[in-house]
């Protein structure tokens, strides 16, 4: 996939699996991986081979001579439909032993039995990792770890200065807290009469986190982010949306199409990664002199991870091998060469205090590296590890609702958490 913040956005979908077929949400049997390492084994990746083929083939080959007599097999499925892919191969026993999953995608394969429990299975590898990134793949209700963690990414926000300068609004001062944002927004859309938008997204489960609303209780097993902090934030984006400072086709934007209004400067700010200033300069070579870089606006000193897996297969007849390559793929050595292809961070330990991600040498994509590497060190993965593609739509319905005056913001969320509670209990 195109690894930036907005894929990682947009990436985030749940798989619905049988689970009455599937196990108990043991490990499916024995969680010894020990032993000779050795046999075939299939790796599945999400949307990678078209832009780093060489580097799985040379990492694989190496993996091979590392351990003679293995073989590794890589299936690389493309994002759309990714989910129900691994649904389907779920429910028919064609799960590929070691699988690149996000933490949602996790959830129903462990308490299916399918994801092998790596606190028990490899936990002699746990201190390799970053404490928040190996966290990110436990599952509430249950104990354990259901997969390595892999690449990070975060990034800052991005905005245009010229529309800044514009509006009268100083293009060096950009807003650093929700109130100043929510204040040049509306400035921003008045002094443009409607025509310049700041935000293209309405709010998602994420939003809410870094708004400090607490989105679940403390136990897993309800919603909370209903209470007054997530209504005073709706209310906000009504505010934006009736002013024109949210952007008219933001209820049914996708992170693409959200880009894209950026670009052509139809919104003044958008979320990105070090990725996405080279796609300006080829893309938008005017908004690319005008770009301002700023940091994502949090209430609670942490910024949003976005945070990609390793899963590997309780079934699989290869385990000791299997949990070799995940290691072997997601070790330091490994996360560090892949990240100097392209613009993600690695989720081991100590990595981040590499030259790479702490020396700046004046390039903006620099300085966008640095700063988000920082910021990583203590980052929080906003989205609920149970908060289901379903869920997801649930809350942007409601949201919607909100928005066009349909319903209050109160009912709106009291609404849409009802409606996740209720998915929450057919998960099972």
């Amino acid at each position: 996939m195109p690894i930036s913040r907005r894929t990682f956005a947009a990436a985030a979908v749940c798989v619905l699996l049988p689970l009455s077929g599937c196990g108990s949400g043991d490990d499916g049997g024995s969680s010894d991986a020990s032993g000779r390492i050795e046999g075939d084994i299939t790796f599945q990746t999400w949307n990678l081979r078209a832009n780093f083929k060489d580097y799985f083939d040379g990492l694989i080959a190496d993996f091979e001579k590392k351990y003679p007599g293995t073989d590794v097999k890589w299936i690389d499925q493309p994002a759309e439909g990714y989910a129900d892919k691994i649904s389907a191969d779920a429910a028919g026993g064609t799960l590929p032993d070691v699988v690149n999953v996000s933490p949602d995608l996790v959830a129903p394969l462990a308490k299916a039995g399918l994801a092998l429990d790596l606190d028990k299975a490899a936990g002699q590898y746990r201190k390799e990792y970053l404490d928040g990134a190996w966290a990110s793949h436990r599952i509430p209700g249950m104990t354990g770890t259901y997969a390595f963690p892999w690449y990070l990414n975060t990034g800052p926000l991005f905005y245009n200065k010229s529309l800044f300068e514009e509006a009268g609004i100083d293009p060096d001062q950009p807003p650093k807290t929700y109130d100043e944002l929510f204040a040049d927004a509306l400035e921003l859309a008045e002094k443009s009469d409607g025509k310049v938008a700041t935000l293209a997204n309405v709010p998602t489960i994420e939003d809410f986190g870094r708004y400090g609303v607490p989105l679940m209780n403390s136990e897993g097993t309800a919603f909370a982010f209903n209470d007054a902090k997530g209504v005073e934030l709706l209310t906000k984006y009504k505010e934006l949306y009736d002013a024109k400072a949210l952007d008219p086709q933001a209820l049914t934007a996708t992170p693409e199409s959200s880009g894209k209004k950026f670009l052509t400067g139809a919104v003044a700010m958008n979320p990105g990664s070090a990725l996405d200033l080279g796609n300006f300069k080829k893309q938008a070579p005017n908004l690319y002199k005008n770009i301002g870089i700023t940091d994502q606006i949090t209430s609670t000193g942490h910024v949003n991870m976005y945070v990609m897996g390793v899963m590997v297969n309780a079934q699989t007849k290869r385990k000791a091998a299997s949990v070799a390559f995940a290691h072997y793929v997601t070790d330091a050595e490994h996360q560090m060469s892949f990240a100097k292809k392209v613009a993600i961070f690695p989720s081991t330990a100590g990595s981040l205090d590499d030259p790479y991600f702490t020396k700046e040498d004046g390039t903006d994509e620099t300085r966008v590296r640095v700063a988000a590497a920082k910021s990583l060190k203590n980052a929080v993965n906003y989205t609920p590890v149970l908060f289901s593609e379903q869920m997801k739509t649930a809350l942007r319905n409601e949201v919607a609702k909100a928005l066009q005056g349909k319903e209050s913001p109160e009912e709106a969320l009291d609404n849409a958490v009802k409606a996740c509670d209720t998915l929450l209990e057919q998960q099972g």
